[in-house]
């Protein structure tokens, strides 16, 4: 953090030797993370294409993002290395990108990538013409040739004499690749999505299962929790007992695992091994808070305590370490500090006995399984270091009479000493809305208040602070200043959020703000001539192509999100508008998901809505009263995912709800007493006073 706050404060290069490059005026972590390199460094803009085009250079693109690993590798290898600067000035107009700040950028060359070398990653490296048009494309670069890949140095050359003397090969490669690029963008409308498409990938889900670990694969091995999200409603649908276990284990075994940081909380990025063991140490906002939606649905569908246990603990890491003070939340922590990847959060045993002393770090290493050579490799030599990677074996049980909860905090505020890894703290408007999204359920399904006032916060920052002039919503916040025009996901996401937020509070205003929003994403990101939504605003920069993003990678896609706000939204508001817009969404991408369903798995939970049956269940009652809370705290325990809620206090004249809703004005107590109001698949039941009479009518499958 120190270094990137220097590189914001006014420096006088009279008085200094530093020389910085053109990314020394920017917002973003990792592009002032290179603006000392002697490599100049350009943001993406007029001023670089320009420049190459008045030079006849070609453009070094390079995207990443500043808690990746790997880009840091490359960066300390060859862009601090003024050899390699010395080639690279010389050649090109070299272009930095961060892949959080410009996820439209990236998508689009990391599609390229993808399209030209069938693989992808970050470091990103793209070189292309100054009119856009890649002809080359990789990931990371060692300095010097080694082992059959490619250094930089000698990809320089190449590249240079392949520019000036074979430049019409080039120019003809870089057509087809656009010509690829634009096709792989065409859609074709199909057929509604139905339930024969959940049970495929139910069975491709099972036929990846680690049985013994949990988790689909092998290594690396990533949390996916959105896998999770669509057995728990497969479960729910088909009560196949084998959904659930797949999902429980995946979850036990994952908070036992090293992926999990049992000292300060929260989950690790992804295990590099198939056992959850060795993580790649960076944390993300994203995967806190699509985790916790996992194991805060879990809670409700088992009623186990570990569940939401786990879910509180993530949110604890969040309020404490990744939230700024007016709310909004940071974007990750990295997994390196003082130059070695999980520096921070490995123990030898020595260092466990001079806080604990012998006694308890005898219990706690029966605990987490510790020993003197330890279990974390020398990424180089692969052998031990004597450091320890905390986590629980199978059957591991607290050693009697051991305070645990007093040994960890003891060795939290140990570690608190220690140099933190960088904390990316920009505020990103799509990654906020899963984590007001997971605050939000997180309040409603456990009913603890601090969890919605900390949604509420982070919701009022982005209203207030993350627009512009003219009222649209932006990208990115950091330092004082928002900055890039929102796209699909900020919007989807921040929608998910305020309907979680509404269901969880019943305040119309996030009801209103998600129908607005959402309306102002249809006008601008829908397509219609074909159906769904393009990633980029249609009044975006112009790139290569206007993508569409169905797959679910490590953040669900913004289309598959979209499907179910907009189903959800249809069954809040009575508008069948968003219903139609839903079908026309899936229809769009059938083709796509049938060939592989597993891929598409958020979009499998807005399909398992979609088929139903759906419930639409309405309370109406006083305000507070008893009889109200009753039944509103009974509904809160349930798992049911394919209902919308809506409470209309019956004690105001005319509720604010039903300016909202368009079917719920009639809506009113039975017989004196708060009444709940339940319709499936648009087939309504006699309204009840009982509770026990609205559940059975919420299991029933007709």
């Amino acid at each position: 953090m120190n270094v990137i706050n220097d590189y914001n404060t006014e420096q006088d290069e009279s008085k200094t030797s530093i020389k910085y490059n053109k990314l020394i005026t920017e917002k973003s972590p990792y592009l002032l993370q290179h603006a000392k390199n002697p490599v100049n460094w350009y943001p993406w803009g007029d001023e670089a294409f320009d420049k190459a085009k008045s030079e006849d250079k070609p453009i070094f693109l390079s995207i990443g993002y500043s808690t990746c690993h790997w880009c840091h590798v490359m960066a300390h290898e060859s862009f601090e290395d003024s050899s390699v600067a010395k080639f690279m000035n010389e050649t090109f107009v070299s272009i930095k990108v961060d892949r959080e700040e410009r996820p439209d950028i990236d998508k689009i060359y990391m599609t390229v990538c993808q399209l030209m070398t069938g693989s992808g990653g970050w470091p990103l490296t793209i070189v292309m013409t100054p009119d856009k048009k890649p002809f080359f494309a990789g990931t990371y670069f060692p300095k010097e040739s080694r082992f059959g890949r490619i250094g930089i140095i000698d990809l320089i050359k190449r590249i240079d004499s392949l520019w000036k003397n074979e430049r019409k090969q080039l120019l003809e490669s870089s057509e087809k690749i656009i010509f690829a690029l634009q096709d792989v963008n065409t859609e074709s409308p199909g057929s509604s999505l139905t339930k024969g498409v959940l049970n495929s990938a139910y069975s491709q889900l099972s036929a990846r299962f680690d049985k013994k670990n949990g988790g689909f694969g092998t290594s690396p091995k990533f949390p996916t929790p959105h896998n999770l999200l669509f057995l728990l409603r497969y479960w729910k649908r088909t009560g196949d007992e084998n959904a659930l276990a797949m999902v429980e284990k995946t979850l036990k075994q994952m908070r036992m695992g090293g992926i999990y940081d049992h000292i300060g909380f929260g989950f690790h990025r992804y295990s590099t091994d198939s056992d959850w063991l060795v993580p790649h140490f960076e944390k993300m906002l994203y995967d806190q808070a699509l985790l916790t939606l996992a194991y805060l649905e879990t809670y409700q569908a088992t009623n186990k305590e570990e569940y939401a246990t786990t879910a509180k603990e993530i949110m604890t890491y969040v309020l404490r370490d990744m939230t700024s003070k007016e709310g909004a939340f940071y974007s990750a922590e990295d997994a390196d500090s003082e130059g070695e990847e999980g520096k921070f959060y490995v123990w030898s045993k020595m260092e466990i006995k001079e806080t604990l002393g012998a006694d308890k770090t005898e219990n706690f290493s029966k605990l987490y399984d510790l020993s003197v050579d330890g279990n974390f490799l020398d990424e180089a030599t692969k052998t031990k270091t004597g450091k320890n990677i905390l986590h629980l074996q199978v059957g591991s049980t607290n050693p009697s009479n051991f305070d645990f909860e007093s040994a960890r905090k003891q060795l939290f505020e140990t570690r608190e000493k220690r140099i933190r890894p960088h904390k990316d703290d920009k505020i990103l408007t799509d990654w906020n809305g899963l984590m007001i999204a997971a605050f939000a359920k997180a309040g409603y399904i456990l009913n603890e208040p601090k969890y919605i006032r900390s949604a509420k916060k982070a919701v009022n920052f982005i209203l207030n602070q993350m627009k512009n002039s003219d009222g649209r919503l932006l990208h990115r916040y950091r330092e004082g200043g928002a900055d890039i025009l929102a796209f699909l996901d900020d919007y989807t996401f921040l929608i998910w959020g305020l309907i979680n937020l509404y269901e969880a509070t019943f305040d119309t205003f996030y009801l209103k703000k998600a129908v607005e929003l959402s309306e102002e994403k249809l006008e601008l990101f829908w397509d219609f001539s074909i159906g769904a939504f393009f990633f980029t605003a249609k009044d975006a920069e112009s790139l290569l192509t206007r993508q569409k993003e169905t797959y679910d990678g490590a953040i669900p896609s913004g289309n598959s999100v979209a499907m179910l706000n907009l189903l959800r939204l249809a069954q809040l508001t009575g508008n069948d508008n968003y219903e139609k817009k839903a079908d026309y969404l899936g229809r769009v991408f059938a083709k796509n998901v049938r060939a592989n369903p597993v891929a598409h798995s958020l979009m499998m939970v807005a399909v398992d809505y979609a088929v139903g049956p759906t419930y639409s269940l309405v309370i109406a009652g006083d305000t507070g009263n008893e009889d109200t809370n009753s039944m509103l705290d009974e509904i809160r325990k349930q798992f049911l995912p394919n209902k919308s809620l809506i409470f209309r206090p019956t004690e105001k004249l005319n509720p604010e709800i039903d300016n909202f809703s368009n079917f719920v004005q009639f809506f009113d107590k039975y017989e004196g007493k708060a009444t709940a109001f339940v319709c499936i698949n648009k087939t309504c039941k006699a309204p009840t006073n009982d509770i026990h009479i609205a559940l059975k009518h919420l299991s029933s499958k007709v």
